[in-house]
């Protein structure tokens, strides 16, 4: 391929986007006229809270929410967010100073990375991780040190093997439970290592945290906000997109430490407006939606997850049960060892898409994600196609 000229180093420096790679070997199985049941991106098929809809559709015909939206007009939402997380965590965070709206985790996650490191600084993040954090910090200049989330130990890292002299130097550290794309979950005795670690070396905790309603049996998703030092070193980033399937709203939140948010804050206040009124007070209601809805929900994704696990072990593959997300983590079956020529060409053969878990990092190398985006029967279906491919 030419090199564009007008690319900068940064651009040149953000890793190859498999969702692209993924499209054109979509388009390639609608050419042979294939059923393309696209299971490579994890976007919320279910329905928002008609509440949301319709606090939307109000704001459409009131003309004070069509103008520009500086931070004191985030302020319904951000008081919103503070009962919300004291009512999930019974720790109360103060809506001025601890609460920032984000279009979006994956937007805050680029400016908190501006607004809280320079260029040169070291990133530990984890791999495999969501593509966006290798995108962020190339964005951001970053030196990134790896962090290897391997099956052995739980998909979560070892912060005893880094090295002393990286820890030292590290700016920053992103984790990310529930995970994607491996569907790990923590414990709240890992978070607490987590934040001991950061406490110890003077590094900002980035726990993006969109799944934490996306959880099966009786897990619940701790916070390192509400344990002890988290607030001291953390921020957590959220979004509507997973817990009320408002991905095309681009609707957030960060909570955090108070120095830190005051940092993003000015960072995004030189480059945007924050989000639609009217799609922040569709968040408002959408937080005051009731657990149980929200339960009930997720054992929808749960009823997916059994078909898909029991159907693919019919085959031998062997997975166990994901405690949490909208994600089964498999190994490619045997014979192939390229995730990304596997996932091409079956999903050009039989329009199964699936992503390639080289796009996830290194580590992801011999992995493909499944993400739980369709009904039981169509999953079902899909695994039929991936025996027939692989026979």
């Amino acid at each position: 391929m030419t090199r564009n000229r007008w690319a900068s180093r940064r651009v040149e420096a953000m890793p190859v986007n498999m969702f692209e790679t993924m499209e054109r070997a979509k388009k390639e199985a609608q050419r042979r006229r294939n059923e393309v049941i696209d299971l490579s991106i994890g976007s919320s098929d279910l329905i928002p809270p008609l509440g949301a809809l319709e606090a939307l559709r109000v704001a459409t015909t009131d003309p004070s929410a069509n103008g520009y939206c500086l931070h004191a007009g985030t302020s319904e939402l951000r008081e919103a967010v503070s009962a919300w997380y004291a009512g999930r965590y019974g720790f109360q965070v103060d809506p001025e100073y601890n609460v920032l709206t984000l279009i979006g985790s994956q937007e805050g996650l680029a400016n908190l990375l501006l607004a809280t490191t320079d260029p040169g600084d070291t990133i530990l993040l984890p791999d495999p991780g969501y593509p966006s954090y290798f995108g962020a910090a190339a964005v951001a200049g970053l030196r990134v040190s790896l962090l290897p989330l391997e099956a052995h130990n739980g998909f979560l890292p070892d912060l005893s093997a880094i090295p002393s002299d990286i820890a030292i130097r590290s700016r920053a550290m992103v984790l990310n439970y529930p995970n994607n794309p491996t569907a790990a979950v923590a414990e709240e005795g890992f978070l607490r290592e987590a934040i001991a670690f950061c406490c110890d070396n003077e590094i900002l905790l980035i726990h993006d945290f969109p799944y934490i309603d996306m959880v099966y049996g009786d897990y619940e998703a701790p916070s390192i906000l509400a344990l002890p030092g988290g607030l001291e070193v953390g921020v957590e980033l959220f979004s509507c997109s997973k817990s009320f399937h408002m991905g095309g709203f681009r609707i957030g939140w960060a909570i955090g430490n108070v120095d830190v948010i005051s940092a993003l804050a000015r960072v995004k206040g030189s480059i945007d407006f924050n989000q639609y009124l009217g799609i922040q007070r569709a968040a408002v209601v959408a937080l005051k939606q009731p657990r149980k809805k929200l339960r009930h929900d997720a054992s929808i994704f749960q009823d997916r997850r059994d078909a898909l696990v029991t159907h693919l072990n019919h085959l031998g593959w062997d997975l166990p049960l994901p405690r949490a997300t909208m994600y089964v983590w498999s190994r490619i079956p045997d014979g192939y060892d390229d995730s990304f020529s596997f996932t091409v060409q079956l999903a050009e053969e039989t329009g199964v898409c699936l992503a390639p878990g080289r796009g996830f990092g290194e580590q992801g190398e011999g992995f493909v994600r499944f993400a739980l985006v369709r009904e039981p029967k169509t999953l079902i279906r899909a695994v039929e196609k991936i025996k027939t491919f692989t026979a």
